[in-house]
């Protein structure tokens, strides 16, 4: 069985106009039991309780406010999210997806950066305070996070989403406790890098996710990305790997108790 730790499942209906019934039975198809859906901005905050009621066990959801979106979000953001976290629905298990963004030019002007700070300090504040998980968003500020996350000493957990970077980068984060999110980078042979961090990682550390309805993988370029396709991103893991069947089973069960471990939604 698996689990798809990072979605936008409400992004992919509207690319698609597939019905959300209709990808959790295109996922279920394909052994994904569970996918965690996750915010960007607040006016989900009261939409995705509603959409993912009629799939509760198969949807748990995240709320969080998302850097690539710091120019939208307001100071008072926050507050509502302190307040849909306190009322939060039975499947709400973690706080995401936030994080940091520096690929961005316009969004690291002095401005902009101290507010990608304040959001986050603010936010893993919340995920102390309410003892939830958090997804992490991190493009080319992995330092920047490791020492937020350092100084901090959260007696939280989390994920690296969609990690790409180093073996060293990863191990510092693994070594703080948290997990590394596996996606379709890794079906890309030039992603050389990340392919050989995640193939030298401990199995007790990895999650999978498709970023659905980002992050294609490889041959499906320029195509909306399906919860579905976790199981071709577990392949492409076990042959980085080079695992035997019977270790390919292993890692499965591994993977399903990593995900129910971080993201125990009730």
């Amino acid at each position: 069985m698996f689990f798809d730790t990072h979605t936008h499942l409400d992004y992919l209906t509207q690319r698609t106009a597939l019905p959300l019934a209709q990808i959790v039975e295109m996922a279920k198809q394909a052994n994904v039991e569970k996918m965690l859906l996750t915010a960007v901005n607040v006016r989900q905050f009261t939409e995705f309780p509603q959409i993912t009621a009629p799939f509760h066990q198969q949807i748990p959801f995240g709320l969080g406010l998302h850097p690539l979106f710091i120019e939208q979000h307001q100071p008072e953001d926050l507050l509502t999210l302190e307040r849909a976290l306190a009322q939060r629905a039975p499947n709400c298990c973690a706080i995401a997806e936030i994080g940091l963004e520096r690929g961005i030019e316009s969004l690291i002007t002095p401005l902009l950066w101290q507010k990608q700070l304040s959001f986050l300090h603010a936010q893993l504040e919340l995920a102390q305070q309410f003892k939830l998980p958090v997804s992490l968003h991190s493009r080319k500020s992995h330092a920047e996070l490791l020492a937020i996350l350092k100084k901090n000493s959260p007696d939280f957990r989390g994920v690296i989403h969609g990690f790409s970077g180093s073996y060293e980068q990863a191990k510092q984060f693994v070594d703080l406790g948290y997990f590394i999110g596996v996606g379709g980078v890794i079906t890309y042979p030039r992603a050389n890098k990340t392919r050989q961090a995640i193939a030298k990682l401990p199995t007790d550390c990895l999650l999978l996710e498709t970023d659905s309805p980002d992050m294609p993988l490889l041959g499906q370029q320029g195509t909306a990305n399906m919860p579905s396709n976790i199981p071709l991103i577990f392949n492409t893991l076990c042959e980085l790997k080079a695992l035997t069947s019977q270790e390919k089973d292993d890692l499965e069960q591994q993977i399903w108790q990593n995900s129910l471990t971080l993201f125990s939604a009730h």
